[in-house]
């Protein structure tokens, strides 16, 4: 019996081998297998790990990324300059950007941390909304009574280059993603940024020196114009976190005024939330009405309002101009077409498409256009923007509101 009882011993614990073996093959095949790597036995515990293409992309050959990886690692001449958190975050960055479109972009976590600033509108910079014209960087609009806007610069100014001497930046606009041009356009109050523009119509670039300031940008600015206080001036900036909040507050400002009339003011309104278009579009159409429709893949998503319409008794014009963009292209589209309501001013922006800003780990983030959006009508804005039903120039050599003067007139017609 004791002889048989070393024989089990022996032969439990060869097993026992086997199985943990086998185990950590298995574990070591699913752990690291699915991340990309290849685990295989050479000898007895002596394994090889190899990288793999993931299962969904086989057919694409990722051995020329770490051959050139490991010809980096092994061949520069400064190795304390090898920092593979960049490496990857640029790996990631060029892999998105190589896409073509400018609103698909990886953001490492500090140009993040800038959109998330710009949703909250409070931030260091000159005050201005930019997106792209095309593939050239371009001003959306400058906000009001900011340093951009004192310094000149108008909707629809090309930037070509940014030049920052305290940072020791001095790069083209060619190539940089909104994020990365965003970055290097704030900083700290009282520091100095210039920018060279070019106007359409206009030759020759300039250089525009700006100094920057602490900027705040409210969502929404209430005031009463005629004589009885009778039109509500109701001007919205962007649509961010804080829109639904101050919205409702001047919702009920005008609701316990005496006016009768509503001038919607979109003109640099460079957009943001997609739903906060389409809940201010509810104050005024019916419930259940299409908003805005959202394609992918040729096929169309109806948005439909959903709250009780506040605002739908009162006479309505909406005002444009170069300077209003996505989510605010949206809102006065649905409006148009659902309502037949007038829009007043200069062609807008044309932003058709719709990105979903995603969150990663360690405060990077990633925006992907997901679909571009139509108008209940189903006309795509984008490079065309929304024409007005009355055109209306401003004239820069008066201090006159040449536009809002129209609406008005457009109102009482």
């Amino acid at each position: 019996m004791h002889y048989t009882f070393k024989v089990d011993i022996v032969f439990l614990r060869r097993f026992l081998v086997k199985v943990f073996t086998f185990s950590l093959i298995f574990s070591l095949g699913y752990l690291v297998g699915v991340k990309g790597y290849k685990v295989s036995q050479t000898s007895f515990f002596n394994f090889k790990i190899e990288r793999t293409n993931p299962p969904d992309k086989q057919n694409i050959d990722f051995s020329l990324f770490w051959k050139v990886w490991d010809m980096v690692g092994s061949s520069y001449y400064d190795k304390s300059k090898l920092d593979p958190v960049k490496m990857v975050q640029g790996a990631i960055q060029g892999m998105v950007a190589a896409i073509g479109d400018p609103y698909t972009v990886y953001l490492p976590p500090e140009e993040n941390k800038v959109v998330q600033e710009d949703l909250e509108g409070s931030f260091g910079g000159v005050g201005i909304q930019i997106g792209f014209k095309g593939k050239q960087l371009a001003v959306i609009a400058p906000l009001p009574d900011t340093p951009a806007e004192k310094a000149g610069i108008k909707a629809g100014d090309f930037i070509l280059a940014i030049k920052d001497e305290k940072k020791g930046v001095n790069v083209s606009t060619s190539g940089l993603s909104l994020p990365e041009a965003v970055q290097l356009i704030r900083g700290k109050a009282g520091t100095e940024v210039t920018l060279t523009l070019l106007r359409d119509n206009e030759n020759e670039p300039r250089e525009v020196k700006i100094t920057r300031a602490d900027i705040v940008v409210p969502s929404v600015v209430l005031s009463f114009e005629g004589d009885n206080k009778e039109i509500a001036h109701l001007k919205l900036l962007k649509f961010g976190g804080e829109t639904n909040k101050e919205w409702n507050k001047a919702v009920s400002e005008i609701l316990s005024s005496k006016a009768n009339y509503i001038v919607l003011d979109l003109r640099n309104n460079p957009g943001g939330y997609l739903q906060e278009a389409v809940d201010i579009a509810g104050d005024f159409l019916k419930t259940g009405t299409v908003a805005v429709y959202e394609e992918v893949n040729g096929v169309k998503q109806e948005l439909k309002t959903s709250r009780s319409p506040r605002l739908s008794g009162y006479k309505l014009v909406v005002l444009v101009n170069e300077g209003s963009a996505s989510a605010s292209e949206i809102l006065a589209g649905a409006l148009r077409d659902q309502a037949k309501i007038k829009i007043v001013g200069k062609n807008t922006f044309g932003k058709g498409t719709v990105q979903e800003p995603k969150q990663i780990n360690g405060g990077a983030g990633l925006h992907v256009t997901i679909a571009r959006w139509l108008t209940p009508s189903g006309y795509w804005v984008n490079e065309k923007g929304l024409e007005p039903d009355v055109k209306v120039e401003e004239d820069v050599e008066t201090k006159e509101d040449e536009q809002l003067l129209k609406a008005i007139e457009v109102l009482k017609s």
